[in-house]
């Protein structure tokens, strides 16, 4: 590619935007141990809402990064096959690998929901418990310190 090639600062634009949503995720995950372990110690509290919202925000997430995967494939002059998942160049009628026929606006590019913004955050709770954010913070600025 040369060095100025425009579609490779639209791929890198890309990847930079599935690296963020794929940090995002990691937090969540995090997130979601901490209230499922916080629900274990203590029966009487209730994070089913809390670990739903984040885990919906997951989902939104991935689909978001599958979403960017089709558009680097799509600036790569390649699309993926429905049936087997195969990469094939955007003129092909046909899977080379499974023979299954590609519709005919497959060489369009991809339709997809993803806006090209960061990644949200989940909505905050209603009542946020102070100590909760005080125990976070420091957390955050562990894994900054570390990468």
């Amino acid at each position: 590619m040369a060095l100025f090639d425009p579609k490779a600062k639209i791929i890198s634009g890309y990847e930079r935007s599935i690296d963020d949503r794929t940090a995002s995720i990691r937090k969540y995950y995090d997130e979601i141990g901490k209230l499922y372990y916080d629900q274990y110690k203590d029966m009487n509290v209730d994070n089913t809402k809390d670990i739903n919202t984040r885990c919906e925000a997951i989902t939104r997430l991935s689909n978001e990064i599958e979403d960017y995967k089709l558009k680097i494939l799509f600036e790569r002059g390649l699309k993926k096959c429905p049936n087997c998942g195969t990469e094939n160049s955007l003129e092909y009628g046909f899977c080379f690998k499974c023979g299954s026929k590609f519709d005919e606006d497959s060489a369009n590019a991809p339709k997809t929901s993803v806006i090209d913004e960061p990644a949200s955050e989940p909505a905050k709770e209603e009542t946020p418990d102070e100590e909760q954010k005080s125990e976070e913070a420091p957390a955050e600025e562990e894994k900054k310190d570390e990468e």
